[in-house]
């Protein structure tokens, strides 16, 4: 792959770039070592294929209006939590590195957080469920045309569920509801006064 081909990776805004599965960890290593000071680039590694993403300003706007209603959610009810954002996940013995856009630990820390959130707003993803499987998140959300998919670990696959498993009390509709709305300040009002005991 050329500088070239990396640089306009970087300049189109919102978009992926998938190389195909024939890259070792050694090789995919120099390239992150290589675009280690490019902004608002991420670089995904599963069984030798290597995903580039650039993020966009929706994206980010989505993934902090869902993080900024769900501490909310934290805090509101007493939950401790750990929030480590996009911390890098990586683990060479199970040829996985990836990044999530929000994380957390609940309750307390462990080997890796409880829950994970990935915005998508492009398509041609590599399998989005696969590189959180390989590290056995419990749970992960997926924010995708203004809609939210949340993914619950069972045995040894994600199944599609219809609220969190982490969370059970927790108003997915409303929070998606608000997520929605232009103003974050009118968006948190809302959330609060939804999400109040009866």
């Amino acid at each position: 792959m050329t500088a070239q081909v990396l640089e306009e990776v970087v300049t189109l805004g919102e978009q992926r770039l998938i190389l195909p599965g024939y890259y070792s960890w050694e090789q995919f290593e120099a390239i992150e070592s290589l675009m280690a000071n490019s902004c608002g680039l991420r670089i995904t590694y599963l069984d030798g294929w290597i995903e580039f993403m650039t993020l966009g300003e929706a994206h980010e706007s989505f993934k902090k209006a869902i993080a900024i209603l769900l501490e909310a959610y934290f805090f509101a009810f007493g939950i401790e939590f750990f929030p480590v954002g996009s911390a890098t996940r990586k683990d060479r013995a199970k040829d996985v590195s990836f990044e999530p856009d929000e994380s957390y630990y609940i309750g307390s820390i462990k080997e890796h957080p409880d829950l994970a959130i990935e915005v998508t707003m492009t398509s041609g993803s590599t399998n989005k469920l696969a590189k959180y499987l390989r590290l056995r998140i419990p749970e992960v959300w997926f924010w995708e045309n203004n809609q939210l998919a949340v993914y619950g670990m069972r045995e040894n696959d994600y199944e599609l569920i219809s609220k969190s498993d982490l969370l059970p009390e927790l108003d997915l509709e409303l929070l998606v509801r608000c997520v929605l709305m232009p103003s974050r300040i009118e968006a948190r009002q809302e959330f609060l006064k939804g999400i109040r005991p009866q």
